[in-house]
């Protein structure tokens, strides 16, 4: 028997989960910009900029794709996104363990059924913007409290994509959202031809389960010295590496500035990344493998399209020298992020 749940004026039912549920999706335009929305996950499952045929995202065309194959594909992961250690941390000297949902040793993205896999509701909307917000109850992966989320997409004008993230919680909870689109910006079959630029001094080294160490180290003189325009074809040489690491953008929350920006020569398209967050996560797909056929009819495999996850540096809790990821009751979190596009 199918839930009931009203679908909203002028948007499209994009498919049902197993419980009957509808997914919608919602369409938004202006500056430039074109994009779709569902409410399964908050996921950003198409974008497209006026004068450019190529979707500027990875995405699937149907709901069973994503629920079957999507590596977060446009996603908002959370209620923790990113690694925990372990799924272990301690808050006020109570200790907490989450699941293990990744490999069965590291808590992945807030776990099997994290914010990236809920059906979030529509809270308002608009021709260019949409609110979405879902409730992350207390326990659900061994989280303590309950999270109150929201998620606004606006097409701010003159190709801004603009995300803004907002929680509540009413216990201390760790707390971190993200924008988990891996971006294409000429549609070819990977992003290698892209050149990318990151205004980050430091990054976090990672042992082989992509946890930090602990370290902040310096960029200099290594391959994460991205402070001017790289090739991102750079990672497939000798001495290269592919980057799954955050970037050290400032100590903790800062006004919205702006922290990086790739571009393709191919199209003549690019992307500047303004943010709020204290570090983005660079991850350039290298284990995509999509069995399925994506937006357009493409094939998605390794290195398809490269995420810039802006966010609290991963595994915040367990660091006291990080930026403060624990939310506490009284508090309101707020992430705010611009994903800029332009032709020339």
């Amino acid at each position: 028997m199918r839930r009931k749940r009203a679908v909203h004026a002028g948007n499209e039912i994009f498919g049902h989960l197993e419980s009957g549920e509808p997914v919608e999706r919602i369409r938004l335009t202006g500056g430039g910009l074109t994009a779709h929305v569902l409410t399964w996950g908050s996921v950003i499952q198409d974008l497209r900029l006026a004068g450019h045929d190529a979707p500027l995202v990875l995405g699937y065309e149907d709901l069973p794709s994503y629920l079957a194959h999507s590596p977060y594909f446009g996603a908002t992961p959370g209620r923790c996104a990113n690694r925990i250690a372990g799924g272990r941390f301690a808050i006020d000297g109570v200790a907490y363990q989450l699941e293990r949902n990744e490999r069965g040793v590291t808590h992945l993205h807030g776990g099997s059924d994290g914010m990236g896999r809920q059906n979030w509701r529509i809270a308002d909307q608009g021709g260019d913007f949409v609110t979405l917000a879902v409730t992350d109850p207390a326990g659900r992966a061994g989280y303590p409290g309950t999270a109150a989320l929201t998620c606004t997409y606006r097409l701010a004008g003159d190709g801004v994509l603009s995300v803004v993230y907002e929680a509540t919680a009413d216990a201390p909870t760790p707390v971190n959202l993200c924008q988990h689109s891996y971006f294409n910006l000429d549609g070819s079959a990977d992003a290698f031809g892209h050149e990318i630029r990151l205004a980050a001094d430091h990054y976090l080294p990672v042992d082989d389960k992509l946890i930090p160490t602990g370290e902040v180290r310096s960029v200099a003189g290594t391959p994460f010295d991205l402070r001017d325009w790289t090739p991102l074809r750079r990672q497939t040489e000798a001495g290269g590496i592919a980057f799954d690491h955050n970037f050290c953008l400032s100590p903790e929350r800062r006004a919205k500035r702006s922290v990086g920006a790739v571009r393709s020569p191919a199209s003549g398209v690019s992307l500047e990344v303004l943010t709020t967050e204290p570090g983005v996560q660079l991850y350039t797909g290298g284990y995509v493998n999509s069995p399925v056929p994506g937006l357009d009819g493409r094939r998605y495999g390794p290195f398809a399209g490269f995420c810039l996850e802006t966010q609290i540096w991963p595994d915040a809790v367990n660091h006291d020298h990080f930026p403060k990821a624990v939310l506490r009751p009284g508090e309101t979190l707020r992430q705010e992020t611009d994903y800029a596009f332009r032709k020339d």
